[in-house]
């Protein structure tokens, strides 16, 4: 087990994904592979203190992130959700290239969209997200034409070729087309 003894299951290099972060209403959701070693000994998304996630989120919509409650926030007033597509894996450390492709199970999205049809965006934020949600998920997704789907850089620390403002300025490009208002942050700055 981990060191809360969370997210292991019984065999213990077996890796398990959080549940998902779902704001009624949701517009968005934004797909990671699986949480890395820190976001699974802290039991919060993107906990990893040089991951830029939450400070591309404060960039694009505004607000604080100085607690995981704040953070959580920013997604709800903006209707994001946020999961994983793999449900488990093994996988030593954080980085996904050592995701070991035989003990993948992916997350049940079918489900998720039926209780939760307000879902019009898919994103991933790296290409390991991206790559498992069309192995394991897009073949037999119910009618995935409904969705956009968006690439987006890794906001890891691995994807070091990019700085937290390039990615922020490609998610920016990427993402915010898919919002009924183009600059959220604008709201935030009045």
């Amino acid at each position: 087990m981990n060191r809360q003894g969370l997210n292991v299951l019984a065999d213990e290099s077996l890796l398990r994904s959080f549940d998902p972060i779902l704001p009624a209403g949701a517009q968005c959701l934004i797909l990671g592979s699986m949480p890395g070693t820190a976001s699974l000994d802290a039991n919060q998304y993107y906990a990893h203190p040089r991951n830029g996630f939450w400070k591309i989120m404060q960039s694009l919509f505004g607000g604080n992130i100085d607690t995981y409650k704040q953070r959580l926030e920013i997604l709800e007033d903006n209707k994001i959700a946020l999961w994983d597509s793999l449900k488990h894996c093994h996988r030593p450390g954080s980085l996904d290239a050592n995701i070991g492709k035989d003990s993948v199970t992916g997350n049940d999205f079918n489900s998720l969209f039926l209780q939760h049809s307000t879902i019009e965006t898919i994103a991933f934020n790296g290409k390991a997200a991206e790559k498992w949600f069309r192995k394991l998920t897009l073949p037999n997704l119910t009618a995935p034409e409904k969705y956009n789907l968006v690439s987006l850089p890794s906001s890891s620390p691995a994807m070091a070729m990019l700085s937290v403002a390039e990615k922020t300025a490609q998610w920016r490009a990427s993402l915010l087309p898919h919002y009924a208002n183009p600059d959220p942050v604008a709201d935030h700055k009045s």
